[in-house]
């Protein structure tokens, strides 16, 4: 796998100058932060369980519940905190990816993804795909939102 777009997505969504006030109904740079946090731990949980052999699903859902953004974000100590983090999860995932095997990125992992309560994803992706999904898809979204 081409871990190269994955450090770069991460370091691009960590380069990106948060706006000083987000659009009526949309996230604000803290909430933003703390959904990529959330889905970088659930990308994390998801490889480490592939690499396991244990039965894993990836399910973005609790990275869009308000009460749990809420709780990241005062665990992590708010914007610097969660930034931090992130950088951290972008590095063990790039490590992590780079030594996974043709049959790990292979291994299809239930999936439930969903975006402002629109369903984007409900069936089984390959390994290989949550990652790239989100190299080149969730992480550049939120770099442009911020």
């Amino acid at each position: 796998m081409d871990t190269k777009s994955l450090l770069h997505a991460y370091d691009a969504l960590l380069a990106a100058e948060p706006r000083a006030v987000p659009p009526p109904g949309e996230w604000n740079t803290e909430q933003i932060l703390a959904h990529v946090c959330l889905i970088g731990a659930a990308t994390i949980s998801t490889v480490a369980a592939v690499t396991s052999g244990a039965i894993s699903t990836y399910d973005n859902r609790p990275s869009q519940d308000p009460w749990t953004l809420n709780r990241v974000i005062v665990l992590a100590g708010g914007e610097a905190g969660l930034r931090e983090r992130i950088g951290a999860q972008g590095e063990a995932l790039h490590a992590l990816a780079a030594v996974l095997s043709e049959a790990e990125l292979a291994t299809k992992v239930p999936a439930l993804l969903l975006s402002n309560g629109t369903c984007l994803v409900d069936q089984p992706l390959t390994l290989g795909d949550i990652l790239t999904g989100l190299a080149d898809v969730e992480l550049p979204g939120h770099a442009k939102q911020l």
